[in-house]
């Protein structure tokens, strides 16, 4: 199934943003359910909150309510609803939450805008391509046409097999992304791939080093107990090659070694972080600290992302004049050595 089980995060975010609105001004936690979810359009959240309102007449609490949903809820979610109730700070965490799960939902559209021109350019030169190929194929009905493009692909067969070949292998890739990065699993042999490929992997990392830095703030300043904070906040960076690091670190931080000497056993760090964290920790100012750097990672991930997608668009723009300047000179061959063969 390709549809993400999973509540978007814009969605999660004005759930989350009128839960602390109201459960702060001392409205009833029922009623904040059923009006934080009255107006939103995913019907995943609509069901969930209805069953969640459901257990909580009967007496249970958020976090068991919530966690019979946990494939729609993220993980982040629920241990920090389950931290809020132990601690009596619901409407902080559910404030916390908005703000994370907005910012998230703002990344992944600026992302997608700055990806759709280089990706619609992409198309448009493989349709060009196709194109050309099926017209090669129709100038001169019942001969046999030259090959001007040089890649044995003529006529509507040929089209045929080129969008098969380009349109075929690009869906097929990302379905496979789509479907191996659904899983924790599938995004640890994924991820650390990707953050090998120049440029992409630098963005990757700011990423979650950025989110990672929040979470662990938020959830340190929540009371959260330090293993658990420390997974949730690997986790909640959607990286594989984060998630793979937790036990490693935890063993690292079990065994002794601060917090920075455990970060560094991964190799997933810069050397600037482990010096910030490792400050903080002489200082005691961990929390404060990260939820700092968190806003400087972020700000360069912003930036990596810009230069990776103009840089997309430029490389496509290439392609496009090469294989235009390819096919006049083609052309120009083919004119000419029909104008020798005249002359023979």
């Amino acid at each position: 199934m390709l549809r993400n089980p999973q509540i978007p995060a814009k969605y999660l975010f004005p759930f989350c943003r009128s839960m602390g609105r109201m459960l702060e001004a001392g409205v009833e936690v029922r009623k904040s359910l059923k009006t934080s979810s009255s107006n939103t359009r995913d019907q995943r959240l609509s069901d969930t909150v209805s069953d969640v309102l459901t257990c909580v007449k009967k007496g249970d609490d958020l976090t068991t309510s919530f966690r019979q949903h946990e494939a729609r809820c993220p993980a982040l979610f629920l241990d920090l609803l389950n931290v809020g109730e132990q601690t009596g700070s619901l409407p902080e965490v559910f404030a916390a939450l908005a703000d994370y799960y907005e910012a998230s939902f703002k990344r992944m559209r600026e992302f997608r805008s700055q990806i759709t021109w280089p990706v619609i350019q992409l198309f448009a030169a493989i349709l060009v391509i196709g194109a050309v190929i099926y017209i090669l194929g129709i100038i001169n009905p019942g001969q046999e046409a030259d090959d001007i493009l040089g890649l044995g692909l003529m006529g509507t067969s040929g089209a045929i097999r080129w969008f098969t070949m380009t349109l075929g292998s690009l869906f097929t890739m990302w379905l496979a992304y789509t479907v191996a990065t659904r899983s924790a699993a599938g995004q640890m042999a994924v991820d650390p791939f990707l953050m090998l490929i120049p440029g992409v992997g630098g963005c990757m990392r700011s990423f979650a080093i950025a989110r990672f830095s929040w979470c662990f703030a938020l959830t340190q300043q929540a009371g959260m107990p330090i293993k658990p904070s420390l997974e949730s906040s690997l986790k909640a960076t959607a990286n594989g090659a984060f998630i793979a690091g937790i036990p490693g670190i935890w063993d690292q931080l079990a065994g002794g070694r601060t917090l920075a000497e455990a970060l560094q056993s991964s190799g997933l760090f810069p050397v600037e972080f482990l010096h910030i964290v490792d400050t903080a920790e002489q200082t005691g100012t961990v929390p404060e600290s990260l939820e700092r750097m968190s806003h400087h990672f972020d700000d360069d991930a912003h930036r990596a992302m810009t230069w990776m997608t103009t840089l997309l668009a430029r490389t496509i723009w290439g392609m496009v004049a090469l294989f235009i300047g390819f096919i006049v000179i083609r052309f120009f061959m083919t004119y000419v050595a029909l104008i020798n063969s005249f002359n023979v």
